[in-house]
């Protein structure tokens, strides 16, 4: 039987995080369902822990990390179900959610991807709709004010981009829009395949009734500069796909004030209080590196 719902987790050395995700999808109904991890080379026995405790898991093992687009592209590929939904693997599903998505899916056949309400460890609400980059959202960015990008998450909604931590996607709809573009290693793939979705036609659906709880960053935490760094390669990336020279050279100008700003600030926050040194000039190392980057004139390879 053609299951309804593809899930595929792309992992990368996240084991814990990996098996917690895959306990709470077993508290689901996966009558109609399969699940696919792509292991992105792994080195902490990941694989290892998905064939002994999930045996019904179809695994997919890459030699080496071949990114987040590639590898779930490869798992969109050698799934066969009616909706597909990527989730990454340090995401745990709370009861009904699968059911609540799959549901709206269904009954809207205008809806290109459903999103859930993501909430973080603590169960505050973790933003995950945003609108689309554009020059007033990268100088709100710039000047601290961030929070205004995002969209409301109080009710459904018609959103613009959502976080590709976990979406429920038709397969109707990306046999007509495409794959993830393979060009983006991680980071702005999710945004980018949501404006063209939109492109296509297809409304992305933000549906706060279906919930689940996102740790972050359990595959980035451990190289925070060059992650960093490799974030705004991405967004240089979507900048010159979708916005043109002009565009994305205002866009780079401010990024780098911003990177100045951040340096200035944090070392008179390091000077002036003991209590806040560390994370300071983490803040420093990073805004600095990624300065030097932008400054380099290097194209976002």
């Amino acid at each position: 039987m053609t299951p309804e719902v593809s899930i595929i987790i792309v992992s990368w050395n996240a084991k814990e995080y990996l098996v917690g995700c895959l306990m709470s999808l077993y508290e689901e109904d996966l009558s109609r369902a399969e699940i696919i991890v792509v292991d992105n080379g792994s080195s902490d026995g990941s694989p290892e822990a998905v064939e002994e405790l999930f045996p019904e898991v179809r695994l997919i093992r890459s030699d080496e990390n071949l990114g987040f687009a590639k590898a779930n592209n490869i798992g969109i590929i050698a799934s066969t179900g009616r909706y597909v939904c990527l989730m990454n693997s340090d995401v745990v599903v709370l009861s009904g959610c699968l059911e609540a998505l799959t549901g709206r899916m269904a009954a809207d056949p205008s809806a290109g991807i459903v999103c859930p309400k993501v909430l973080n460890p603590d169960m505050t609400l973790q933003p995950t709709c945003r609108r689309f980059p554009s020059i007033r959202g990268a100088l709100l960015s710039a000047i601290g004010l961030d929070a205004r990008n995002y969209m409301p998450h109080g009710a459904v909604m018609e959103a613009e981009a959502v976080s590709g931590c976990f979406m429920l996607a038709r397969r109707a709809a990306i046999d007509q829009t495409g794959l993830l573009d393979e060009r983006f290693f991680f980071y702005a793939e999710d945004k980018d395949w949501c404006r063209r979705f939109r492109n296509s036609g297809w409304k992305i659906i933000y549906l706060p009734e279906a919930k689940a709880v996102h740790y972050g960053g359990s595959s980035s935490s451990a190289a925070p500069v060059r992650f960093y760094i490799e974030l705004h390669k991405a967004n240089l990336k979507y900048w010159r796909k979708h916005h043109g020279s002009a565009r994305t050279a205002v866009y780079l100008a401010i990024v780098m004030f911003h990177q100045a700003l951040r340096i200035g600030s944090a070392a008179v926050i390091f000077a002036l209080v003991p209590g806040r040194r560390t994370n300071e000039a983490r803040k420093v190392k990073r805004s600095a590196a990624c300065l030097r980057w932008l400054l380099s004139g290097k194209e976002a390879a």
